[in-house]
């Protein structure tokens, strides 16, 4: 059976209240009511520091430390991997999708074209240059890049290998911070932040060589870390600019969410489950859920409550909309997420099971 850890679920709780947290902190900004207190809540949120990128960066490295030991020991491993992932995804965002489409009058959106919702049913959107009917599906769009790459590599005996993830941080690092004086391309920095959202996930297979797997040493995590966090400031330089625009993205907030989101994967994964909290686990657990139908739960409080128009007003909406995502994501999750994950594991081959955990776990306190 494949071990959780504790830590690893705390980590996916804090990612997920994050991306709710600046999804409601911005409806506060977007109401207008904010009065004096507009730019500082528009800094907040925007400027310094953006918690829903910090957030998805931490999911990213997440899928890194557990996604490529997800193979499992059987005679078809890429076949039962694949239904793994399908089970695991495609149930619950389904269900976001109709979520959508039932309270697109709510979000006052007349209609939605049938072909666009056609193609999102497919996840693969992003990849015919479709829109997304919401734009929090561009993460699913790189988790889905992420399996295709792990499944490549395992394919070829280079996944698990020592150094590959090591190699691919590197490399991948050192074509941006080269491009960066020479190119101001749009296209080409689209493309390179992609790319540093895959050497996320990639980072996050590092640290789990090294804390877990003992086959990398932290001067290995250490090259990773300064070459990434270059990486990351090339990008959020040459993609979101030094001005500050009204859609919360800037250079700086974008580079220090991946900068900080490296920073505490690492201090959790260091420590290991010494940093797991109960509560945030729990949250971890549902997280999936959690981001895909949390939104949906503001939706309901902005259209019969509003934001508010006062400090405490806006603290109980958020608070409101955090707790209710939660509520709301946990029945998600017991109605529809885990039924279809059991229901994934009967179509595995009969011989399969998830890879083990190594010994050297049990020091972190897996369970």
């Amino acid at each position: 059976m494949h071990q959780r850890l504790a830590f690893i679920d705390t980590l996916r709780g804090i990612a997920v209240l994050s991306v709710v947290l600046q999804h409601a902190l911005e409806q506060v900004v977007l109401t207008n009511t904010t009065g004096e207190y507009y730019w500082w809540f528009h800094n907040a949120t925007g400027h310094y520091f953006n918690f829903g990128r910090f957030g998805v960066v931490l999911f990213f490295f997440v899928s890194g430390f557990v996604i490529p030991y997800s193979f499992p020991k059987s005679e078809t491993p890429i076949r039962d991997f694949a239904v793994s992932r399908f089970f695991r995804l495609y149930p619950t965002y389904w269900l976001s999708i109709l979520a959508f489409v039932l309270l697109a009058p709510m979000m006052g959106i007349a209609s939605i074209p049938l072909y666009q919702i056609g193609v999102n049913i497919t996840m693969f959107q992003m990849f015919v240059n479709v829109p997304p009917i919401r734009i929090a599906y561009w993460t699913l769009a790189i988790e889905l890049m992420f399996y295709v790459g792990c499944v490549a590599l395992f394919a070829l005996g280079w996944l698990n290998q020592r150094m590959t993830a090591f190699y691919i941080v590197v490399l991948a690092s050192l074509v941006a911070i080269i491009a960066f004086p020479l190119t101001g391309n749009r296209v080409v920095w689209a493309l390179l932040e992609i790319s540093l959202n895959l050497a996320s996930m990639f980072f996050g297979k590092v640290m789990r060589d090294t804390v877990i797997n003992k086959q990398l040493r932290w001067w290995h995590v250490a090259i990773c870390t300064i070459l990434y966090c270059l990486f990351a400031a090339a990008v959020a330089s040459r993609r979101f600019g030094g001005e500050y625009h009204e859609n919360f993205f800037h250079a700086y907030s974008i580079g220090s969410a991946y900068v900080v989101a490296a920073l505490m994967f690492m201090l959790f994964a260091a420590f290991g489950d010494r940093m797991a909290w109960r509560f945030m686990s729990f949250v971890g657990l549902i997280s999936y859920s959690v981001y895909l139908m949390g939104a949906y739960t503001m939706v309901f409080i902005m259209y019969f409550f509003g934001a508010g128009r006062t400090p405490l007003e806006w603290l109980l909406f958020t608070v409101g909309v955090l707790a209710a995502s939660v509520l709301v994501s946990w029945l998600t999750y017991l109605v529809v997420e885990k039924p279809f994950i059991a229901l994934g594991r009967k179509f595995r081959s009969q011989s399969s099971g998830a890879h083990a955990l190594r010994p050297s776990l049990s020091s972190q306190g897996a369970e």
